[in-house]
């Protein structure tokens, strides 16, 4: 449960009961702190896009491939071999988690959590791979004023676009965020709000009306949302 815990993605209740094993666990905490160490390289290092095959090949291996155990050495306990395949599968699912969230997100910090095994992130990481497998994918991003940022992973041929938002601003209540399609004539057309999750990472899928949009807009909009945008945005990002 190391490689979850240093990325925040454990239940509540799972995250406090592993809290408690590491007061008493030296192994576990030494492990927590080589992971989040690594993690922390990761955050920080120099951003580049990766190839688009390299996207739809990560994507494709995380799907379908399982982590396999470690072989016994000949002078090694059954006992050794379980504790070898807990500690290799901890760090292994680690380093595949932040690999395919790098190569999802490209740059910018945005990362599909793969830990989080229900029903509607799953769905969301299946559009999402969907996407980024369409031989005209393509990403932007942009920073959000007062803090975030957001990202937009689009197909024109197909006319669907994925937004994901990360570490938004919590809003006060009564407002919220909204999102805006950019027309040739620079005309803004509602996509839709944008719930403001409590740790402000959200995806937002958006079917038709993307192959002819130039930008995509993110305001603050008194709830439920506006018809007009309230400007200046929060976020203006180019996508042609």
């Amino acid at each position: 449960m190391t490689g979850p815990y240093v990325l925040n993605a454990l239940p509540e209740d799972e995250r406090v009961g592993f809290e408690d094993h590491l007061a008493d666990c030296q192994s576990c905490s030494a492990e927590v702190t080589e992971l989040r160490e690594a993690a922390n390289k990761l955050g920080t290092a120099v951003a580049s896009e990766p190839p688009h095959a390299l996207k739809t090949r990560v994507l494709a291996e995380i799907a379908t491939t399982r982590q396999l155990p470690p072989l016994l050495k000949a002078d090694e306990s059954p006992a050794a071999g379980v504790e070898a395949q807990r500690k290799g599968f901890s760090r292994r699912s680690f380093f595949s988690l932040a690999a395919a969230g790098l190569a999802v997100a490209g740059a910018g910090g945005i990362a599909i959590d793969q830990y989080r095994d229900n029903n509607k992130t799953k769905q969301q990481n299946e559009q999402l791979a969907a996407l980024l497998a369409e031989p005209d994918a393509q990403t932007v991003r942009g920073n959000v004023k007062g803090g975030g940022q957001a990202a937009v992973v689009m197909s024109p041929r197909k006319d669907t676009a994925i937004v994901l938002l990360h570490d938004l601003p919590n809003l006060p209540d009564g407002k919220t965020y909204q999102l805006w399609l950019m027309d040739k004539s620079k005309v803004m057309h509602s996509a839709g709000l944008a719930s403001g999750q409590p740790n402000g990472d959200e995806s937002k899928l958006i079917r038709g009306g993307i192959a002819d949009k130039i930008a995509l807009g993110l305001t603050v909009e008194n709830a439920p949302g506006a018809t007009t945008p309230t400007l200046p945005a929060a976020a203006l990002i180019a996508m042609a």
